[in-house]
């Protein structure tokens, strides 16, 4: 199923994204997606709605330097264990929304990845059993502001402002994350290039390490870390992050007035 979450008409719905004859729908969910929904029996053409970020997590935990070539890209070898960091859930964007790059920084860079969207409540969860807490998989952007990420050492203030995490465009339940192609664009020249089998840590064994630490709860992200070939992104460029069998995520880049 692909579930997303829309602005119609009606307001604000979580909705399931089918085929139809006449192009895709969006079918209203009554409440909310997780476990088996539920539908209103109210659909939208799915041109006629506008797609917003498919979940509102409560966290956003991030894993760091999961790609070998981006850890050497960035001055280092690749950590044995998984790097953890939080993005505040007031970084979520939808599709289309605007970047905004704040003034205090000289270079905001792109990072695309895979998010995971968890489905249940769950503590210390084994990496056999993770796919059984998992809603579904969608795409990110762990867009940085990379010249405070350096100088502050932590990454906190870099990689957490408004906007600075969009999500999209909706959230696909039937997709194998083992060997997946992510792909990045700025103003359709390709970036990054990479596949989902060459995570160092795969998407079982983040969701073990992870839940060792914090219980995750229905609707947490997790965004698996970027491939190699990230940059800066200036007001007036678009970037596009595209994972195969899921879709693509594009957001204009804009200023802060």
């Amino acid at each position: 199923m692909r579930l997303g979450r829309v602005a119609s008409p009606d307001g604000v719905a979580f909705v399931a994204i089918e085929d139809a004859e006449d192009g895709q729908r969006a079918r209203e969910i009554a409440e909310h997606p997780f476990g088996t929904p539920s539908f209103t029996g109210r659909s939208w053409a799915l041109a006629d709605v506008r797609l917003l970020a498919p979940i509102l997590a409560s966290k956003v935990i991030c894993i760091g330097k999961n790609y070998a070539a981006h850890a050497a890209e960035m001055g280092g070898e690749a950590p044995p264990e998984p790097v953890i960091f939080i993005k505040p859930n007031t970084s979520i964007i939808g599709p289309e929304v605007p970047i905004v790059r704040p003034p205090s920084s000289e270079q905001v860079d792109y990072e695309g990845e895979l998010a995971v969207v968890i489905g249940q409540p769950c503590k210390d969860v084994a990496a056999a059993k993770a796919a059984d807490v998992i809603l579904g998989y969608t795409v990110a952007n762990d867009v940085t502001a990379r010249d405070q990420q350096k100088a502050d050492g932590q990454w906190t203030r870099g990689k957490s402002y408004d906007s600075f995490c969009p999500l999209g465009p909706w959230i696909e339940t039937q997709f194998d994350p083992a060997d997946a192609e992510v792909v990045t664009e700025l103003d359709g020249e390709v970036k990054q290039r990479s596949r989902t089998s060459l995570m160092l840590h795969d998407v079982g064994a983040i969701v073990e390490w992870i839940s060792r630490i914090m219980t995750l709860l229905p609707g947490d992200v997790i965004l698996t870390g970027t491939p190699e070939g990230v940059g800066p992104m200036v007001a007036g460029q678009r970037v596009a992050v595209t994972v195969e069998g899921i879709g693509t995520l594009a957001n204009p880049v804009v200023d802060k007035p």
